[in-house]
């Protein structure tokens, strides 16, 4: 067995999930999220590493290869990449029944997009009034790298769920390569990659 597999086999053994069976619960998960609204600085996706940890080390939710399905459907399906969060509560109330799971999977979307959108229209509000603003220019120009980190280190955690053996790994890589040095669509990667899993020649 592959050394990650077998990794998240003994993590998971060890994990006993957080269950979301009052509204106490419930209501410190939403206090979660709605802490890491503000720093999804570049997207909802900066924050896919922490919400990785939650769902899958903290609260043991999910198992890793659940997560990485739950990231490939809510990247896959229109809307923001902060549909995860939704899909994330979603999994986690499940066991509880589909009524608490959609209660748990609006309140985690709630929680999110909330304090963040309301921050947005504040800056969007006074954001040209700073426009000759020395604070501005240095604010700018200093997100630039942070985020670009973040988001580097977001894709490395992703291939580390989501890439359990060599197929898998060869096709990202790949994948990687061509988005860099071509103009073809992302579309046609995931048409190409969901085809190759279908037809069982790539898996987990």
């Amino acid at each position: 067995m592959p050394p990650l597999l077998l990794a998240a086999a003994a993590e998971a053994a060890s994990c006993a999930p957080m269950r979301l069976n009052d509204l106490g619960h419930l209501l410190q998960v939403m206090g979660t999220f709605l802490g890491l609204s503000l720093f999804s600085l570049g997207g909802g996706n900066t924050l896919l590493a922490e919400y990785h940890h939650l769902s899958v080390v903290e609260y043991c939710w999910l198992r890793p290869a659940q997560f990485a399905d739950i990231y490939a459907l809510a990247e896959a399906a229109p809307g923001p990449s902060s549909m995860i969060v939704g899909l994330l509560g979603m999994g986690a109330g499940w066991p509880e029944g589909p009524g608490w799971a959609l209660l748990s999977a609006y309140g985690a979307e709630i929680a999110i997009l909330l304090p963040s959108t309301l921050l947005m229209v504040v800056a969007c509000l006074s954001w040209n009034r700073l426009r000759e603003s020395p604070w501005r220019v240095a604010f700018e120009r200093g997100l630039g790298p942070i985020t670009l980190g973040i988001l580097f280190a977001v894709g490395v955690k992703i291939l580390q769920t989501a890439d359990t053996n060599a197929p898998g790994v060869v096709v990202s890589l790949l994948v990687c390569v061509l988005m860099l040095r071509t103009r073809i669509s992302p579309l046609w990667f995931m048409a190409v990659a969901g085809g190759l899993g279908a037809f069982g020649l790539i898996n987990r």
